[in-house]
Formats: C-alpha cells, sequence, structure tokens
C-alpha cells in the first residue's frame, strides 16, 4: 500500500476548484476505486457517475491527467507517481457538479437519425464481411469519449454543427448495411457535419472498445459524401444514367 495524492474537481460550472486529497491506494487499484475510497473516508459528498466497474456501461468517464478515459479502466500503478494524479469531468459537456456532466445532448442527437429501414421483402441475407462490419459498431458502450475528445466538439463549440464521432459511427452501421434502404447522405453532409472532420483519429486513440472509429466508420462516409456531391464524374454518371 502506499499514499498518493489525487487531485480531484470539486464544484459545478460557476464555482468549482481542484482539491488534493491524500489516499491509500492498494495494488491492482483503479481510479474509480480511488474516488470510492475518497466517497467513504474524505468526501462523501464527492459526485461521480458509474455503474457496472467493467468497463462496459460508459458511465465514469472522466479525464485523468488530462486523457479522456473510463475511471474504472484507469490502473493507478500504470499512472505517473512523480505528480498527483489529477481527475477532472468531461470538459466537452455541461458541468452538473464535481465529475458528473450533462451528456443528454447526445441523446437528442439520436432521436434525428433515420432508424433501420430495411425492405420489407428482403431475404435477410448478408455476407460475413457485412455482419463483422455491423458487429464491430455494435460495441459502442457510449461512454462518450470519442465526444469528449474531439476538438470540434470539445475547442470549438460546434454541436449544432457537427454531430460528433459516436453519432458518426451509428450512421455508418446504418447507411453501411447492406439491407438498409435510407438514404442518410445529404443529412450527413449537412446537419452531420461530416466535413468538419478533418480525421485525426483521436477518438479513435480514446475508444475504450478498440473501434476503428475513423477508418471504419467516418471515412466511409466522408466518402459518400464526396461521390454524391462533389465529384464532376461521378454526378455526371448519374445525370447520365438517372441513378442516385
Amino acid at each position: 500500500m502506499a499514499q498518493r495524492v489525487f487531485r480531484v474537481y470539486r464544484g459545478d460550472s460557476a464555482n468549482g476548484a481542484l482539491c488534493d486529497y491524500t489516499v491509500d491506494v492498494e495494488p491492482g487499484m483503479v481510479a474509480l476505486d480511488v474516488i470510492h475510497r475518497l466517497q467513504a473516508t474524505q468526501a462523501p459528498d464527492l459526485a461521480c457517475r458509474w455503474n457496472c466497474k467493467a468497463g462496459k456501461c460508459g458511465s465514469c468517464s472522466a479525464e485523468v491527467n488530462g486523457r479522456p478515459r473510463l475511471l474504472c479502466m484507469t490502473r493507478c500503478d500504470e499512472l505517473p507517481t512523480n505528480q498527483p494524479v489529477t481527475v477532472t469531468p468531461m470538459k466537452t459537456f455541461p458541468l452538473i457538479r464535481d465529475l458528473v456532466t450533462d451528456v443528454s445532448w447526445n441523446y437528442e442527437i439520436n432521436k434525428k437519425i433515420t432508424p433501420f429501414t430495411p425492405d420489407p421483402n428482403t431475404t435477410w441475407r448478408m455476407a460475413q464481411a457485412d455482419v463483422e462490419r455491423a458487429q464491430e459498431f455494435r460495441k459502442c458502450i457510449e461512454c462518450f469519449l470519442c465526444q469528449n475528445v474531439c476538438h470540434v466538439l470539445r475547442s470549438s463549440e460546434l454541436k449544432n454543427h457537427f454531430i460528433g464521432p459516436r453519432w458518426l459511427i451509428r450512421t455508418a452501421s446504418l447507411e453501411t448495411h447492406p439491407l438498409d434502404t435510407a438514404d442518410r447522405v445529404p443529412w450527413v453532409r449537412d446537419e452531420g457535419g461530416s466535413g468538419l472532420c478533418n480525421i485525426t483519429k483521436c477518438c479513435t486513440e480514446v475508444c475504450p472498445e478498440h473501434i476503428h472509429i475513423t477508418d471504419n466508420a467516418i471515412i466511409p462516409l466522408k466518402e459518400r459524401v464526396a461521390d454524391r456531391f462533389y465529384d464532376p464524374l461521378m454526378m455526371l454518371w448519374r445525370k447520365l444514367t438517372g441513378k442516385a
């Protein structure tokens, strides 16, 4: 057991500050264990959202030493020991209190995405590659770490113009589904704001489920938008053939 200093944000958006706590850290503990120990011993009113403590619910998202992470998957023995461990709430979303943020904006975006729309006479046959692609996208636990690290949402405050990586994943899961018949490409360009993403892959780097967000979801969507609206040869082909 070793004593370590955890510097935790306390307060709300109007009034808050980092507070230092010295806490006993045992081998194998994760950052969420430390937060629970602080609640039990020093800060009973410390607000922190969590549920499964197994990296599958996405509830305990925060920033540890400035990096968006799941607290339950952040091992204390892997953090630098020569400085305090800083735990702060996600920066991209409005702060409620301490480590809890308001992520409800995400669910409002989700309501705007056209749901899965298969042909009523479909045979429900799919190639294995299509099954695997859909399964990868379905791994998302909606921790919103990708939304938090995205510079378009985090620094530029363009939530009215860009839906963020999480919802580009969901849109891609539907748009690339071989049995889906809906057309979401104009929505992806306009309200989705796909052109604002400059594919830095920061969202992919922080994904706890290791989804290839940029390569497998965002880039294919951007390619569809480019083919539809900006490729002169594709535009000429559609004009000649009358096909979408």
